[in-house]
């Protein structure tokens, strides 16, 4: 699968200003946060339980990838809480948890999850970008599909790096370019736009989740944590590439009903395992 791609930052439809930018990323999350609109029924224990056995029907591979049940008595920080459901994994098993997000809407979720739960967390609204923490304060920094929507992706896993004690871990998920999703925004967007030459980056800056959503290849994922010790990093096929669920916030209408009636999974799951919109990547300062 070949499709056009470029290294530099978007540029098109996206705000020159940081704070211009960081303002449009929390204007979209503060109106909904992830998944709100299609999983959370309600904003009680009931609607929460339900939000979490929908999440993880959907994404099986996070709670092994999270490993929460190794966090016991371990000094954690979640980047973008969101609706909590896997904030709840790490405080159900035992961490001494820490929580941010960008916006106040999702701090407030996670707060009254926590009080429906009988759960605690130190929660605060502030940027991946600039974390309120001293160096060194956590054992483990993890981060769900968060850090490629902040305008500076390079800066917040330094930050991630520098608030990590020696030793400690980060474990972090960031959309992969070359993925059948992002095939999928290049044909909508690029070639039945009439603009087969765009690019990648301009494609899901402007197509995909909040303004200025990036997406990385697997090279430039490792370049991201180059200064930790260790690094891993592999990719899943998800249910937006195999077009398994509801679309998101931006992503409605007939022509990707259509598709989804005859999308071929199977040959997908078969031919093009590496090419799944997640990379999920473990490093160790």
């Amino acid at each position: 699968m070949t499709i056009p791609s470029t290294l530099s930052r978007p540029t098109n439809g996206c705000p020159a200003d940081p704070a211009d930018a960081s303002r449009n990323v929390h204007d979209f999350w503060n109106a909904s946060s992830c998944g709100e609109d299609l999983y959370l029924r309600s904003r009680d224990r009931a609607g929460y339980l339900a939000q979490s056995r929908r999440r993880y029907e959907l994404e099986p591979f996070i709670t092994s990838f999270a490993n929460a049940a190794a966090t016991r008595e371990h000094d954690v920080l979640e980047i973008g809480v969101g609706l909590g459901a896997d904030h709840q994994l790490f405080a159900e098993a035992g961490s001494r948890l820490t929580g941010i997000d960008l916006t106040e809407r999702s701090i407030d979720h996670v707060r009254r999850r926590f009080e429906a739960f009988g759960l605690q967390s130190d929660l605060h609204v502030a940027s991946a970008e600039r974390l309120p923490f001293p160096d060194q304060s956590f054992d483990l920094v993890y981060s769900w599909g968060v850090l490629h929507h902040t305008p500076d992706t390079s800066k917040a896993v330094r930050e991630v790096a520098r608030v990590l004690r020696p030793g400690g871990g980060a474990r972090v998920m960031l959309y992969h370019k070359h993925s059948i999703v992002g095939f999928m925004l290049w044909l909508r967007y690029g070639f039945l736009a009439g603009k087969p030459r765009r690019n990648l980056d301009d494609i899901f800056a402007n197509h995909l989740e909040s303004p200025g959503t990036r997406a990385f290849t697997m090279d430039e994922a490792r370049a991201l944590f180059r200064g930790f010790n260790s690094v891993t990093v592999r990719t899943v096929l998800t249910h937006g590439d195999l077009l398994e669920s509801a679309a998101g916030q931006r992503h409605r209408g007939w022509l990707l009903s259509t598709a989804r009636a005859i999308w071929p999974r199977r040959l997908i799951r078969t031919l093009l395992p590496g090419r799944g919109l997640f990379m999920l990547i473990e490093g160790t300062k």
